[in-house]
């Protein structure tokens, strides 16, 4: 299941970001759902909230070495469990999404912006990112199962 998943957050997300490029002029806004987001297509070299922001190579370095780290976890060990390979495969998909865009163009394409709070702009690598996140979390806070053995 989880490669499955990080398949499809790669290809939703580099389809989304080729669309942002074609379809979005840099830093226009355009109303998407009226107070809530709006479109407008960055380019950020730097990580969340733009951090180390003009490093690419080492943020490319750091997308490689991460994504080789979830990809040999789900070769080597598999996660048990529906939240541990929902999060893997977020948790990979997005790092590989991202991780495209930095060895392909040198940043990362980021186009989806919340309108009532200040908060950067994103993409669907940086949700894909959160949701594994979130999934970690649910499986980490979960009632555990003892065997009676």
């Amino acid at each position: 299941m989880a490669w499955a998943v990080a398949i499809a957050v790669v290809l939703l997300d580099q389809a989304s970001k080729l669309w942002a490029s074609r379809h979005l002029a840099d830093g226009v806004v355009q109303p998407f759902l009226p107070g809530l987001l709006q479109l407008r297509r960055v380019a950020n070299t730097g990580a969340a909230f733009s951090l180390l922001s003009g490093n690419t190579a080492l943020l490319g370095l750091v997308s490689a070495l991460a994504a080789i780290g979830v990809a040999a976890w789900l070769l080597l060990r598999p996660p048990a469990g529906l939240w541990l390979s929902l999060g893997a495969g977020f948790l990979l998909g997005g790092t590989l999404g991202n991780g495209l865009d930095r060895w392909r163009l040198g940043w990362v394409v980021d186009f989806l912006e919340f309108v009532p709070v200040h908060f950067p702009i994103f993409n669907l690598a940086d949700v894909a990112i959160n949701m594994a996140v979130l999934c970690f979390l649910v499986d980490l806070l979960r009632p555990q199962q003892t065997s009676d053995a």
